[in-house]
């Protein structure tokens, strides 16, 4: 699966909170409502930009730390963010990502510069910088993980297959 986009590029630390501001969070369950406010409090211009033709969203270390709601990585996806690339990631927000259908790569994200365009490969593990011509390698996800991606996310991969088959 490769997946081509422009990149978004903030800092380290980001929380479930600048994702989407708990002001929002218990206001509406319509995350294409939500989604106008993703990043907001970083970047109030994020869901613009993005929204057209879609984006990563590229970041440092500890990227999703917080709450563990689910709402955080549905209102990148209703945001139109095609993937999110960073140094690490809290392991609740790693996970939720994965169960909504929402890529996330662990990389070296100081090879990336805001707006190059970049292209994912998820099944060979490498970010190609087609802006600088360099590529990053990474982890490819364990092919349970790459399968629920595929699917949709867990909701889907259990209305696709019944349960929870590999």
């Amino acid at each position: 699966m490769s997946i081509t986009a422009r990149a978004f590029k903030y800092g380290d630390d980001i929380n479930t909170d600048y994702i989407i501001s708990g002001k929002y969070k218990f206001k509406s369950a319509d995350m294409e409502a939500m989604a106008v406010h993703a990043m907001e409090d970083l970047d109030p211009g994020y869901h613009d930009k993005v929204k057209p033709e879609g984006g990563f969203l590229v970041a440092g270390k500890n990227f999703g730390m917080g709450s563990s709601r689910e709402q955080a990585p549905l209102v990148l996806i209703h945001s139109n963010t095609k993937a999110v690339l960073a140094k690490s990631f809290a392991r609740i927000f790693f996970r939720n990502a994965i169960n909504t259908g929402l890529p996330v790569v662990e990389c070296d994200t100081d090879l990336i510069a805001d707006g190059d365009e970049l292209e994912l490969d998820l099944e060979t593990g490498v970010v190609r910088n087609l802006t600088q011509d360099t590529e990053i390698p990474f982890a490819p996800l364990p092919p349970v993980m790459a399968q629920l991606l595929a699917d949709g996310g867990l909701v889907e991969h259990f209305r696709k297959h019944g349960g929870f088959a590999i």
